[in-house]
């Protein structure tokens, strides 16, 4: 699990600029899905572009994480469309409002906002995957 936790670390740190980044640790990924079950996207040469994190109970999409280099070329929607039973089930995330890409990436994938809240890190919308899917 090491380079999924440095990917988890390294874009956390680059993407939610607006939190102090020793608030950041390798331990947190192990930390964060513990019951989850994990999805990797590696590209045509096994180098691994991101991942995604899922608890199945509540069909919760915990965490999709892509490195740089690989963001807007298709990483994202690989992950969220091999996820069990894509097409007929109705995964939730929650997304930080500050985080706009992610936030106009999921509405692309056809999420609506559902609810909001704040945490730690910011504000978040509560989104659900409706019937307007794109994939």
């Amino acid at each position: 699990m090491p380079p999924l936790a440095e990917i988890y670390l390294r874009v956390r740190r680059e993407t939610f600029l607006w939190v102090d980044p020793g608030r950041f640790s390798l331990e947190d990924l192990a930390i964060h899905t513990t019951g989850e079950r994990l999805f990797v996207c590696e590209d045509v040469h096994g180098m691994i572009a991101g991942f995604a994190a899922i608890w199945e109970p509540d069909d919760f999409i915990h965490m999709l994480y892509i490195l740089p280099a690989f963001q807007g070329h298709g990483a994202g929607k690989a992950l969220l469309t091999a996820l069990p039973d894509w097409k007929s089930r109705h995964y939730r995330l929650k997304c930080l409002v500050k985080n706009t890409r992610a936030m106009a990436f999921y509405q692309a994938m056809g999420f609506e906002i559902i609810g909001d809240g704040a945490s730690a890190e910011g504000d978040y919308k509560e989104m659900r995957l409706g019937n307007s899917r794109s994939f």
